[in-house]
């Protein structure tokens, strides 16, 4: 019998977390009272202004095809948002309205990786974009970082690990998992480093917005030969309505609007018309509530995480994640999780969901539920962790 699935299936990872999930809908199954800290999805709602842009426009029947690089008034506003947030001027033609961040990534590697060509990343990251290498025949070359470098990838790192076959570099800032933002000056010279090797820089800012007693910076700050990848999902709470962007240096630009008629068409219509209002004045405002709110939910989990033992280095100033070391408890993080789960019923991920670097000693705890929830959370860790 010829082998109908394709090879590349092989070497393409899986949520290790998805078990635990499974694990966990069967507890809630049976009545269990879950608190979920492992999933990378804010728990608020869509603010009512985008939901209520998005269903009038469904309401209008209207809901046709939009030109492939999406609605030409969205990606007006993404560029005013950058020229009022970032002091930054983007010609909107580099702009492609995505669906999601996931169909961003696949149309900058698509227009820019050739098969076994190698993509340099940190260790520990987030796993879909290793994945997305794979599937379009590239490597990826995944590089221990720690908290010496805020678990960022470096200029020196760069130097160092390039090859032949190197074809670029992706800085994930803020990070999934540790929450960890680049300085801007590391960020310059990175991008200087990938520029002098005559490669190609992607920018990772999912989390951008989701910001804490700092500022985010964006690559576009230094340089206009950038890939940068962006989403509505996070910040904006429009995690099921699939909406990202892509902003490509000019060369890119025809290829990537070709590529994009191809994989998709169009990002859902009414989504990119419900996006339209997330830049509206109230709905920002709303917004920075949260993000106060995401806020005081990290101090509360970092300070109670560092309490019960758990090592902490870098506190993160991104995202809605802790990266926590756990060794003090155990040495399989994995197990941890799973053992966790079934005598106190609180979700979270392992390490090993993330890379290879010191994962069986680390966690990802994601303060995406209430500070009441994750109290309760912490007196079952404390009890966990202390029972016998």
């Amino acid at each position: 019998m010829r082998k109908r699935l394709a090879e590349r299936n092989s070497e393409i990872s899986s949520f290790y977390v998805m078990e635990l999930l499974r694990r966990a809908k069967q507890l809630e199954a049976q009545g269990k009272d879950v608190i979920h800290m492992e999933v990378g999805e804010p728990d608020f709602p869509t603010p009512p202004a985008i939901v209520a842009a998005g269903i009038k426009h469904i309401q209008t029947g209207e809901v046709k095809y939009t030109p492939a690089a999406g609605l030409p008034e969205l990606r007006n506003r993404i560029a005013a948002f950058y020229r009022g947030h970032y002091g930054v001027t983007i010609d909107q033609q580099r702009i492609f309205v995505t669906p999601g961040a996931s169909g961003a990534f696949l149309l900058a590697l698509g227009v820019s990786l050739n098969p076994n060509e190698e993509l340099l990343m940190a260790d520990p990251c987030y796993p879909c974009n290793s994945n997305f290498v794979t599937l379009l025949g590239g490597r990826t070359k995944t590089i221990a970082v720690d908290a010496s470098t805020r678990y960022q990838l470096t200029a020196k790192h760069i130097n160092k690990h390039w090859t032949q076959k190197t074809k670029g570099a992706l800085i994930a800032s803020p990070s999934n998992p540790t929450g960890t933002l680049i300085r801007p000056e590391d960020l310059k010279q990175a991008i200087q480093a990938v520029d002098s090797l005559g490669g190609c820089f992607y920018s990772d800012e999912i989390y951008h917005g989701l910001v804490y007693d700092t500022h985010a910076t964006t690559a576009l700050a230094f340089s206009d030969d950038v890939f940068v990848i962006n989403s509505f999902s996070k910040y904006f709470g429009m995690t099921g309505w699939r909406v990202g962007w892509l902003i490509v240096p000019d060369e890119f630009i025809q290829a990537t609007e070709k590529l994009a008629q191809n994989i998709y068409i169009a990002t859902s219509t009414h989504s990119q018309y419900a996006a339209l209002a997330a830049f509206d004045e109230n709905t920002l405002v709303e917004l920075e509530n949260r993000r106060a709110e995401f806020a005081a939910r990290r101090n509360f989990l970092y300070d109670n995480l560092l309490r019960l033992g758990f090592e902490i280095p870098v506190k993160p100033e991104g995202a809605f994640y802790i990266y926590a070391n756990c060794k003090k408890f155990t040495d399989d993080s994995c197990q941890f999780a799973l053992d966790f789960l079934e005598a106190e019923a609180v979700a979270i991920t392992p390490g090993k969901d993330f890379g290879s670097y010191e994962a069986h000693h680390m966690l990802r705890f994601a303060y995406t539920t209430s500070i009441a929830n994750m109290a309760i959370a912490m007196q079952r860790l404390n009890r966990f962790i202390n029972q016998g």
